[in-house]
């Protein structure tokens, strides 16, 4: 009953006409009509969820290289593996531009602003990065403050919120490196959605020798112990433990590390309403869907989506 669209991919284009400061970088991938199509899903009874690509933005680091994440060795501002660029987390004026976007989002009718890279970069030569705007402060303790800057600037406008984390999140205490630690977002966000995709956790992770092989168990797991912990968080906070999770894990429908007919796509469903959850969001990077696995009769799956 949901879609997902891009307000801000991963090259920093933003996909409707706007006056915000940006070089033109992807040609072709501005929506002239997006405020129509909007319109024409909510006839149709579809949640529109806008998604905004945070801290990767190239078009930005080329207009603004101050902000960006610099490489130690040249004072450039650094690249991953796949020529990308980041934003320094802690450059608070883009934290504005964000911001803006997401006003201007709201606005123009989207029910929800799902918010990814939320993090510190990965990939690449991370002993070459130099984070000038980061300071003293932790990886986990700045991307807080920018969760807390995001719900406290935007709750005013009533628009729902959501973030993306590593799947590993649910499991893992420490940041991994990248600042996300599942209690530091759970706060400030109507939703949390862990992309547990079975095909990105390490071999033998819980003594799987190809977790891809196994997306039941994987999802179960994940988003169990990430209930377990939200629910501990809320016992500590005073917060009620009746209140509704707000998890919302991505779960996988394309092949890697094993091939996703319809009987591993419902088993990762199955595994979600196992961990007491509700609600999911599935993700093909090629934008096509096992469609028999999304059908109205799901068989033997012992809750409804």
């Amino acid at each position: 009953n949901a879609i997902v669209i891009d307000i801000k991919d991963y090259s920093g284009t933003v996909s409707f006409p706007n006056s915000f400061e940006k070089p033109v970088y992807r040609k072709g991938c501005v929506v002239s009509d997006l405020q129509n199509f909007i319109d024409e899903l909510h006839d149709d009874g579809i949640y529109v969820i806008g998604r905004i690509s945070v801290f990767q933005d190239p078009a930005y680091t080329t207009l603004h290289p101050e902000l960006a994440l610099k490489s130690k060795a040249t004072g450039d501002v650094w690249k991953d593996r796949k020529g990308l660029s980041f934003i320094d987390v802690g450059a608070r004026p883009y934290w504005d531009y964000i911001v803006q976007i997401s006003r201007a989002s709201y606005e123009m009718g989207f029910d929800e602003l799902n918010f990814d890279y939320v993090r510190y970069p990965s990939d690449g030569n991370m002993e070459d990065t130099n984070f000038t705007w980061t300071g003293t402060s932790t990886r986990a303790a700045m991307l807080e403050s920018f969760f807390s800057y995001l719900h406290e600037e935007l709750k005013p406008s009533g628009a729902v919120l959501s973030a993306d984390l590593f799947g590993m999140t649910t499991t893992v205490t420490s940041d991994m490196g990248i600042g996300q630690v599942l209690e530091k977002a759970l706060p400030y966000f109507d939703y949390v959605a862990p992309m547990v995709y079975p095909s990105h956790y390490p071999a033998t992770w819980h003594g799987f020798a190809n977790p891809a092989e196994h997306p039941y168990e994987v999802v179960n797991i994940a988003m169990t112990e990430g209930k377990r912990r939200e629910q501990a968080l809320n016992l500590a906070r005073g917060i009620a433990t009746t209140t509704p999770s707000k998890l919302r894990p991505w779960i996988q429908d394309f092949n890697l590390g094993a091939t996703y007919g319809p009987d591993k796509i419902q088993a990762q469903f199955q595994a979600t309403y196992d961990a007491g959850l509700n609600s999911w969001m599935i993700w093909s990077a090629a934008n096509k869907y096992t469609v028999s696995a999304l059908l109205p009769d799901t068989g033997n799956l012992r809750a409804e989506h």
